[in-house]
């Protein structure tokens, strides 16, 4: 029972931290159907600047966090405007490898300018943990579903309450006629890289204390959010979190019960066997074609 506990907690945990990842994915695909598969890496530049603002330039994290989750939004922006818009426009589809590019350009940079060395972000919340029913749960681990909820309800309210945010849904809805009522598509869809960005870098602070920070630690969260956006579908930003949780729970229950070492062929053969199944994702909706 204790284990099943503490795989529970900490799936829920992993599970919302993905499913925040996932939604950056989701959100710039409905908008411009394309995606930064640089992800990961902006999930680790969250993760280092909250450490160097935080530990080697003293800032208060209520300064450092907002900072580093602004500065992974302008990356998000400089991906989409020189990564992404001139293949697009030419309609090519080489903006593929150019994340990517992108990605292990970002990796390497902050390798040589950070070091290789694993580093701690410290967090009171994580110095002393909660007992149940005989399990230690750290409170980082309560902190980060409730973070990814919260960040998601207020992606919520900014779609349907701010005129940014319907702007931004009428660019989803149909970019033609957005272009028309005068609404900046381009801006739209800069915009929509800078939030998939910042939801990265949230990740990544949150996950930080709890994981070494070094300079590849995103790559595997990228990988795994990205297979949940697909398993959520696409078309669903509701679908990409729930699925982000049942990713998450899966894979902690695997590892506590069959070990570490069938833990990624163990999910990922049961993603592949969901989407075999549902090949729009559980909660996706299948593209309706013009005739």
């Amino acid at each position: 029972m204790t284990l099943m506990i503490a795989a529970l907690v900490t799936g829920i945990g992993l599970g919302s931290m993905y499913g925040l990842i996932a939604l950056g994915f989701q959100i710039t695909y409905s908008v411009s159907s394309t995606v930064n598969f640089a992800q990961g890496s902006v999930v680790m530049l969250g993760a280092v600047l909250g450490f160097v603002f935080t530990e080697r330039l003293g800032l208060n994290w209520m300064l450092a966090y907002p900072l580093a989750i602004l500065c992974c939004g302008l990356f998000g922006m400089f991906v989409e405007v020189l990564l992404v818009r001139p293949f697009v426009e030419r309609g090519s589809e080489a903006w593929l490898m150019a994340t990517v590019a992108g990605g292990i350009f970002l990796d390497n940079a902050v390798l040589f300018s950070f070091g290789n060395e694993p580093r701690t972000l410290s967090s009171f919340l994580t110095e002393s943990t909660w007992q149940f029913a005989g399990t230690g749960i750290y409170p980082q681990q309560v902190l980060i579903p409730l973070a990814a909820i919260g960040a998601a309800l207020a992606l919520h309210f900014l779609f349907r309450k701010t005129l940014q945010g319907r702007a931004l849904l009428a660019v989803v809805q149909n970019t033609q006629a957005a272009r028309l009522m005068g609404i900046n598509t381009r801006q739209m869809i800069s915009g929509s890289f800078a939030i998939s960005a910042m939801l990265a870098g949230f990740a990544g602070l949150l996950i930080a204390p709890l994981f070494s920070v070094h300079s590849d630690m995103g790559t595997l969260f990228g990988l795994k959010a990205f297979a949940v956006a697909i398993l959520g579908g696409m078309t669903s930003a509701s679908g990409v979190m729930i699925a982000g949780f049942i990713y998450g729970v899966t894979e902690a229950l695997v590892t506590a019960y069959l070990g570490s070492s069938s833990t990624h062929i163990t999910v990922f053969a049961l993603v592949i066997l969901a989407l075999t199944l549902k090949p729009d994702g559980l909660f996706g909706r299948p593209a309706v074609k013009k005739v």
